[in-house]
């Protein structure tokens, strides 16, 4: 019997481990059967633990290939300005720096990132003219009192120190620091100082600066405004105006850890293969506020901003009133185009809705909830901080102390014992009751840097982890400015800061003009784009072909007549901005009027730098010969496009109609 009892035992022990692998076996295919059906869903969760945020959305989109016109339309180089190069070395008599200089200039610059660069390339040129020796400048933001690294310098915090000195060795000369004697008097404050105005003359510096110089061998010239020389010299300062390039396009590079990480995002950006859009939206709250633009906005960012322009009304800044109707301003093209507007110009231009879109500036305001819109119409939106982590951002701050928080971490403990003591023996009450005392406010109860407008009608004095955050800005800039130079397509979304003066923007359209003339830049005229898109306004998800090609040929047309704008309104202000034709040559003569019209009497090149017959290849002569079936054209869909990839939900344009919008882009094209 026992010998029967085991033998059962061990039968029933088979079976279950049979059945056991069985379920082991099923378990296995299901978990294969699973991941093969799911591999896209995995692919998208590995996606999401990587320090790059955006939906690998590559492999699914549709390929538009780089011969087709299609393509040419939204990369391809701006081929009318082949003959233009850079060319900003010394074209006559240019006599190396005087060993004997007039005395010493120091300088301290107070501003933001386009401010400083300004002003850096304004002093090299005043020192050049008035013979004197620049000791390093000096950026107030990025000084030690702002909480920042000590590991640099001021100037060095942001740009090459050594690259700033050798580069500008034949044409001036440039200290790191003021000899000892001079550097304990300028402590004491017994150097001259000049607060130089907005874009002084020549006259200014020769006849008031410079007596004072000789008689004192130092002076320190304090600037704010983003500029302290004018932007347009007369003829014979010709010169001086090539020398504000070198300063900018060649002297200025920023400090090695900059420059590296920058490089490594845009590695990263285009380790897809792909070209991206680089968009600068502009809408800084001082810009806003001197615009009157509040009402573009609502609930408490309305607020900031009038309470931003009252600031700047009752400072002479602005002349105007603190009530300004938006709208109005914004139909006249004075105020930024919003997120929204440029994601519709891109999309009806013909821009699929998985183009790479890097956003800069140091400051978008209102934030993250103002870029939803671009969102939704593209799903490659990104920033600095997708492409990049903590520790290389905090390496490239370098080693800050931790700021001591003076405010309480909780609330103090009440002991209401105490209290009912207090209160039986305060005596008998006044009829009626006094109100209660406010409940004390604590800065960390307050929702964001904004939370004094409940409270008060004064904005509260910058702590110092705002200032050492606005010292950080000045890095992210730096890096947002490497990646604009070198995007495939750069578009912003306003020209002017809060001064009324070229902002970042206008820094960078011009740095792409000097060093690449052809980059595709679009510079759309505000005014067009806020009247096109209030003709559609209730219909604007479904805008009809007509419409669309309005767009497109606005589009087309800012290409050039951006860059003549610039011409007219940005360069009286900053010379940067548009640096043609003083810092450019030409390669053959300029045949086109209206590109004539846009760069000037531009130089002829030197021989050395002809590369070719100086003609354009006729099938390259129009960068819009542009539409085959273009998916885009369909007025439904147009701007909320399928994530799944169906590009033709909205249906296909007749053939006819297809022809006849080809002729039209060629006619309105660049030829």
């Amino acid at each position: 019997m026992k010998g029967e009892g085991k033998a059962v035992m061990k039968s029933k022990l088979k079976w279950v481990g049979l059945v056991g692998l069985i379920l082991s076996s099923l378990s296995i295919s299901v978990h294969f059967f699973l991941a093969r059906f799911t591999e896209q869903g995995f692919s998208e969760y590995q996606a999401s633990i990587t320090i790059f945020s955006w939906r690998p959305i590559f492999e699914t989109a549709v390929d538009v290939p780089k011969t087709s016109p299609l393509h040419r339309r939204l990369w391809s180089p701006m081929r009318r300005l082949d003959p233009l190069h850079p060319h900003a070395n010394p074209r006559g008599y240019y006599a190396d720096p005087s060993s004997k200089t007039t005395g010493f200039i120091f300088v301290r610059i107070q501003g933001g990132f386009h401010e400083i660069r300004n002003s850096v390339s304004d002093v090299v040129v005043v020192s050049r003219l008035l013979n004197a020796t620049l000791v390093v400048p000096e950026i107030q933001s990025t000084t030690s009192s702002k909480g920042i690294s000590s590991e640099f310098k001021s100037f060095s915090y942001l740009y090459n120190e050594e690259q700033f000195i050798s580069a500008l060795a034949r044409d001036v000369h440039v200290i790191k620091t003021l000899p000892k004697n001079l550097k304990g008097a300028r402590r004491k404050k017994k150097i001259p100082l000049f607060r130089v105005p907005y874009q002084a003359s020549p006259y200014f510096y020769l006849h008031h600066v410079l007596p004072v110089l000789s008689k004192h061998s130092v002076v320190e010239l304090v600037i704010s405004n983003g500029g302290c020389l004018q932007a347009i010299l007369p003829s014979q300062f010709e010169e001086y105006q090539r020398l504000r390039c070198r300063v900018a396009f060649h002297a200025l590079r920023f400090r090695g850890e900059v420059q590296e990480l920058a490089t490594k995002i845009l590695q990263r950006l285009r380790s897809p293969g792909r070209p991206f859009i680089a968009y600068d939206p502009g809408m800084t709250r001082d810009a806003l506020a001197y615009y009157g633009c509040a009402e573009l906005f609502q609930d408490v960012h309305n607020e900031l901003i009038q309470h931003k322009r009252s600031w700047m009304i009752k400072r002479g800044i602005i002349k105007g009133k603190l009530s300004v109707d938006s709208a109005a301003r914004r139909l006249k093209g004075s105020c930024p185009l919003m997120p929204e507007e440029i994601g519709i110009l891109l999309r009806a231009y013909g821009y699929p809705w998985d183009t790479i879109i890097y956003v800069s500036g140091g400051e978008v305001f209102g934030g993250q909830r103002a870029l939803i819109p671009l969102h939704a119409m593209f799903e490659n939106v990104i920033d600095r901080t997708f492409l990049s982590t903590s520790w290389e951002m905090s390496r490239l701050y370098g080693h800050e102390t931790n700021l001591v928080n003076n405010h309480p971490k909780k609330l103090p403990v009440i002991d209401f014992k105490s209290k009912r003591e207090e209160w039986k023996l305060a005596g008998p009450r006044p009829r009626p009751l006094p109100p209660p005392p406010a409940r004390p406010k604590y800065p960390y109860n307050i929702e964001g840097w904004w939370g004094w407008v409940a409270e008060s009608d004064n904005e509260p004095e910058s702590t110092v982890m705002e200032l050492r955050m606005n010292a950080h800005k000045l890095l992210w800039e730096a890096i947002d400015y490497i990646i604009c130079l070198e995007a495939d397509v750069f578009i912003p979304g306003f020209d002017r800061d809060g001064k009324g003066h070229p902002n970042f923007a206008s820094l960078v359209i011009g740095h792409r003009l000097y060093q690449s003339a052809t980059s595709r830049t679009y510079q759309p005229d505000r005014k067009e784009v806020a009247e096109l898109l209030e003709q559609t306004r209730d219909h604007l998800y479904q805008a009809n072909i007509t419409w669309v090609k309005s767009i497109r040929r606005l589009m087309r047309k800012g290409l050039l007549d951006g860059l003549s704008g610039g011409s007219m309104k940005l360069k009286s202000f900053s010379f940067l901005s548009h640096p043609v034709p003083e810092c450019s040559c030409t390669t053959h003569d300029l045949q086109d009027p209206q590109l004539k019209a846009v760069v000037g009497a531009v130089h002829r090149c030197p021989s050395w730098m002809n590369t070719g017959s100086g003609t354009v290849p006729k099938e390259k002569e129009s960068e819009d010969d542009l539409e085959e079936d273009d998916p885009s054209s369909s007025s439904s869909g147009l701007f909320f496009g399928n994530a799944g990839g169906n590009h033709e939900s909205g249906g296909e344009a007749s053939k006819e109609e297809t022809q006849l919008e080809d002729q039209e882009e060629l006619e309105g094209g660049e030829r």
